[in-house]
């Protein structure tokens, strides 16, 4: 597949490091690593885990409390939920489902403010992609019904190029956008960061919310599973809300590391999702709104 290589394995990071200072009871300065005085978001990040693969997969148009305690959705809430953690004030941050797609990848809507196709590569603003490439890490997205890959056709039955923001970037590579019949089934070969885009149907957009839980369990169970013993990551979350509820939408966090039943109730959005998965990658660089952003705290054990 045509991601590029993983940094060199046993590289050590400051976070690492640093948290082992605090197990040891020295101070940070003690193991020669410094930071900025008062670097707030470099001190959250040295509590952030470093997961070696995490998958982001992005549902559409459900209120927190259409899916979250539903029994529409019993994989969701018996398994990901009670095994994971919820944050119980996430926020999309506009309508409609494009731009908040832009808002997660790259931290802006990029001037998008409705749901037509954008022209192919015309952007160069840094994104999760982009910043991951220019790490060394690497960066794959799975996309549902794509005709092919890094096909860029705007429409084709229950695929739609909308809920993929990586095709507006000229610094992500086309190649890099598969279907989803390329989800490998040894998950030790996923790339760093992964995008998953159901199709219009399995998404919930045009079908039940047990149409999409039922999609998930099919494809990311075995994932999910996984990653709890091989220090991974699976985040479920959604576009946007049906417009009824404040654009309060589910984000579970599942995986490695993860608190199981947690959940937090401090205020999250796109750009504070995005802020924690550079974190959490280690590209040391935060993509324009995600910069002001916050990581995700109090579910980490």
């Amino acid at each position: 597949m045509a991601f590029a290589r993983l940094r060199t394995p046993g590289t050590p990071r400051r976070r690492t490091l640093t948290a082992l200072a605090a197990a040891l009871g020295l101070s940070a300065g003690s193991l020669g690593l410094w930071a900025a005085t008062g670097d707030a978001a470099a001190d959250t990040a040295a509590a952030l885990p470093a997961p070696d693969h995490i998958v982001v997969v992005v549902m559409e148009n459900h209120a927190y409390s259409q899916v979250i305690g539903s029994s529409n959705a019993p994989y969701v809430n018996n398994t990901l939920v009670a095994g994971g953690a919820t944050l119980t004030q996430s926020h999309a941050l506009t309508h409609p489902s494009q731009p908040n797609y832009y808002m997660l990848f790259s931290g802006s809507s990029q001037g998008v403010t409705d749901d037509s196709c954008v022209d192919v590569g015309t952007m160069q603003a840094p994104n999760l992609a982009s910043e991951l490439l220019d790490a060394g890490q690497t960066f794959a997205s799975y996309n549902e019904g794509i005709p092919g890959v890094g096909a860029t056709d705007c429409r084709v039955d229950t695929y739609a190029q909308k809920h993929n923001p990586w095709f507006g970037f000229g610094n992500v590579p086309t190649s890099s956008a598969y279907g989803m019949d390329a989800f490998p089934a040894d998950f030790t070969t996923l790339p760093k960061v992964s995008f998953v885009v159901p199709d219009l149907c399995d998404d919930m957009h045009d079908c039940s919310v047990g149409t999409g839980d039922s999609w998930i369990q099919t494809n990311l169970a075995a994932y999910a599973d996984w990653a709890r013993s091989h220090n991974s990551l699976l985040v479920m979350t959604f576009d946007e809300d049906n417009k009824l509820s404040g654009n309060r939408i589910p984000t579970v966090i599942y995986g490695a590391h993860v608190a199981p039943g947690s959940s937090t109730s401090t205020s999250y959005n796109h750009y504070d999702v995005l802020h924690t998965l550079e974190d959490l990658a280690g590209v040391n660089a935060h993509a324009g709104n995600s910069a002001s952003a916050n990581d995700i705290t109090g579910i980490w054990n």
